[in-house]
């Protein structure tokens, strides 16, 4: 709270909005400006040198724990990395954060140190890429019925037979963790292992989407999986993933709404400069309220986030939190980015902008990490009770 009552995020955590809102300005922005449209990552020669300095400003492996070499970032902190960094293209890949970047999936944090050290370690040192394998064809909202990939426990290894679809970034990793069923048909029989992506017996194939980078497929036939690279224990896999899953819902709406207002801030630049009869756009109360509207969902998506990761901080159960920040803030910037396009006219779907690109990002945000039906079914379970339903 200042002197006049309004509440403020702590000074460490503003410096670190700050550092990351300079990063990205000074030095990713330049970076990108001359790369294509719809490139997603930069080359070599400009991308190392920018994750070294990202490393050397905090920004590398925000998730990660410090003892690890990552920041150790809390909720709110990877919020913040996460909203700042999306406003750039190419943004949350160089600071190392979210489905782009370095940082490991915590889950593999529950692992042995032996796992850690093979694994975790040389992903965050090295800069080499990790995948979550969840989602399956027969429902990935559905995780405890869906999971139809199986591993078979034969000796000292486990034997994988299924498809993944849809992983993000299995095709420059060099390991992941894949969930199999071990046993049964529900969540207790879902285990988690890690796997290598230079092992025959697994084929990584590109799904191509509306946005300018691809998910993946993932096939095993017949992939063995040595025993110690089972994480956690057999039939508990899925237990380990539910809070991963749920913490990282924050984060992914966090950088919707970073979008969301990078184009906003576009288009009220675009109505002061822009005449049309004589007036110019932002004197124009259709063009004012288009703006006035998206400013005032986004303070709203972004207080509801802020929220969520100070409870998850304080070590509360989010998982209502967290669907609201899903729905809410990849729905709010999906219709800001929208209004945008409607104020730059024609300009907003050309390729000069980047606008048109967003949109289309921002379409798939409202599918990925939950889509929004399922989110809303979690909320109503909280509300009203009834069947349960997890996710």
């Amino acid at each position: 709270m200042n002197d006049m009552g309004s509440w403020q995020l702590p000074e460490e955590l503003r410096l670190l909005q700050e550092t990351t809102r300079r990063f990205m300005e000074r030095e990713v922005r330049p970076a990108e400006a001359d790369e294509p449209h719809d490139s997603w990552k930069l080359p070599d020669k400009k991308l190392k040198p920018l994750q070294a300095k990202a490393r050397a400003a905090g920004l590398w492996c925000v998730q990660t724990p410090e003892e690890y070499g990552g920041a150790g970032l809390n909720l709110l902190g990877q919020c913040l990395v996460a909203e700042e960094s999306s406003k750039c293209k190419m943004g949350p890949y160089i600071a190392a954060c979210g489905a782009f970047g370095f940082d490991p999936p915590n889950i593999i944090f529950s692992g042995t140190r032996a796992q850690i050290e093979k694994y975790a370690i040389p992903s965050i040192e090295k800069g080499e890429k990790s995948f979550v394998a969840i989602t399956e064809a027969s429902g990935g909202s559905d995780p405890a019925r869906a999971i139809r990939t199986r591993a078979e426990k034969k000796r000292d290894r486990y034997i994988l037979n299924g498809t993944k679809i849809f992983i993000s970034g299995a095709s420059e990793a060099s390991w992941g963790v894949v969930f199999a069923r071990t046993e049964g048909t529900g969540r207790e029989g879902i285990s988690a292992f890690i796997v290598e992506t230079n092992r025959p017996g697994l084929t990584i194939s590109p799904i191509p989407v509306i946005r300018s980078y691809y998910p993946y497929e993932l096939h095993f036939d017949n992939y063995e999986v040595p025993a110690e690279n089972l994480l956690g224990k057999e039939g508990k896999g899925f237990s380990i993933a539910e809070k991963w899953l749920v913490h990282g819902r924050v984060p992914y709406a966090a950088a919707t709404i970073g979008l969301g207002q990078a184009a906003l801030e576009l288009a009220i630049d675009w109505a002061k400069q822009r005449e049309t009869f004589g007036a110019r756009l932002a004197d124009r109360q259709a063009i004012q309220w288009l703006l006035v509207d998206s400013e005032i969902e986004l303070r709203a998506a972004r207080m509801l986030v802020y929220d969520a990761a100070w409870k998850a901080d304080r070590g509360e159960d989010i998982k209502m939190d967290a669907a609201i920040c899903k729905v809410f803030g990849t729905e709010t910037a999906g219709r800001v980015v929208d209004r945008c396009i409607q104020v730059l006219g024609g300009m907003g779907v050309s390729c000069e902008m980047p606008l048109e690109r967003w949109y289309r990002e921002l379409r798939i945000k409202r599918i990925g990490e939950g889509p929004s039906e399922v989110m809303r079914m979690v909320i109503a379970r909280n509300l009203v009770g009834g069947r349960t339903v997890r996710a």
